[in-house]
């Protein structure tokens, strides 16, 4: 799951992007609201973690441009204002959640997986199709009831497939999601992992297959025999 973190201290970015890596989310990382309008006008996000302090512009004023362009991703708001008036403007404004530095980064990542089941717009922890399920929190593979440990990338390559839901993921989303807007893709990393993925899951007995759409992506479909 790819979250875009907005804050203009590049230390607490670095230490926001490695706890949250541990608790299972990809970062982006910005530093100002500018880059936060691009990065979204570029990506989709699972979720939003917004600083209100930017330094071109406050954070909230972004988050009242998200809504009125029916922009829905959650955001949770982490800011030093901690009064009741600037909790209430954060709500009233568009923000899912509110956090106050300083903070614990458990109490984040668990508000994080909380709004994600919330949202309208995803499949909430687990993710089944035929024999196998994914633990969304727990990065954990599920094959005939057996917990697997798979690669990152490959489980996030899954975990894109098992949401569409036997639909076609276009390429374009791998790539978004594997390597995010500063990752360099090679020509061929996507057909790399989703290969690794692919022996990964017929090794351990999946009664799925991973059928290439040439020209436009990838889809998950139940592997009849034969």
């Amino acid at each position: 799951m790819r979250v875009l973190l907005v804050e203009d201290s590049n230390e607490l970015l670095a230490l926001l992007k490695r706890g949250l890596a541990a608790g299972g989310f990809d970062a982006d990382t910005v530093n100002t609201a500018a880059d936060a309008a691009h990065a979204l006008a570029t990506m989709r996000y699972a979720v939003v973690v917004l600083d209100c302090g930017l330094p071109d512009d406050d954070g909230l004023s972004l988050l009242r441009d998200m809504r009125r362009r029916g922009d829905r991703t959650p955001v949770l708001v982490l800011t030093a204002r901690d009064g009741v008036s600037d909790r209430v403007t954060s709500l009233r404004d568009g923000a899912d959640d509110y956090m106050a530095k300083p903070f614990a980064m458990e109490e984040l990542v668990a508000r994080l997986h909380a709004l994600l089941r919330r949202s309208d717009n995803m499949l909430g922890r687990r993710l089944t199709f035929g024999n196998v399920a994914l633990d969304t929190e727990g990065r954990q593979v599920i094959i005939d009831d057996t917990v697997r440990t798979f690669p990152a990338r490959e489980t996030a390559v899954l975990e894109i497939l098992l949401r569409r839901g036997g639909n076609v993921a276009p390429k374009r989303l791998f790539e978004d999601h594997l390597f995010g807007l500063s990752g360099k893709v090679g020509s061929n990393a996507v057909e790399v992992y989703v290969h690794r993925l692919r022996r990964l899951l017929a090794d351990a007995g999946a009664n799925v297959k991973i059928h290439t759409v040439r020209g436009v992506g990838y889809l998950m479909a139940e592997d009849k025999g034969g």
